[in-house]
């Protein structure tokens, strides 16, 4: 599979799977004219990666579930210790930011309040 149909086929760009490559979380190989080929299991894996992605996670803490990517569902199946541990600390970053984010929303709500503006 070329990486244009592996593109179409996952929903996703030929840049992302570059990229994907580039990070070693997909492979491929050279065919005679240079174009990259891609075996029909990476289409699995990369929806996975997609998964995971749209969870919130990086591609950097997408590692941790390498040995898991290959499987239908990603999510479905049990998940390492290790790869927990990712997703427990990724949850933890995301809390934050939202805290963060909820606390200037609340001063920001506050000044217009004080300004004697309605605020919905």
């Amino acid at each position: 599979m070329r990486i244009g149909e592996l593109a179409e086929a996952t929903g996703t760009t030929p840049r992302a799977l570059r990229h994907y490559e580039q990070q070693g979380l997909i492979t491929s190989v050279r065919a005679a004219n240079g174009y990259r080929a891609y075996d029909s299991g990476t289409a699995v894996r990369v929806r996975n990666i997609r998964r995971l992605l749209e969870a919130g996670l990086t591609l950097d803490d997408v590692r941790a579930f390498l040995p898991c990517l290959d499987g239908v569902d990603v999510t479905a199946g049990p998940a390492s210790p290790r790869a927990l541990q990712v997703a427990r600390e990724r949850l933890a970053v995301l809390d934050a930011r939202i805290a963060a984010q909820t606390a200037l929303r609340d001063r920001l709500a506050s000044a217009l309040r004080a300004a004697g503006d309605e605020v919905g």
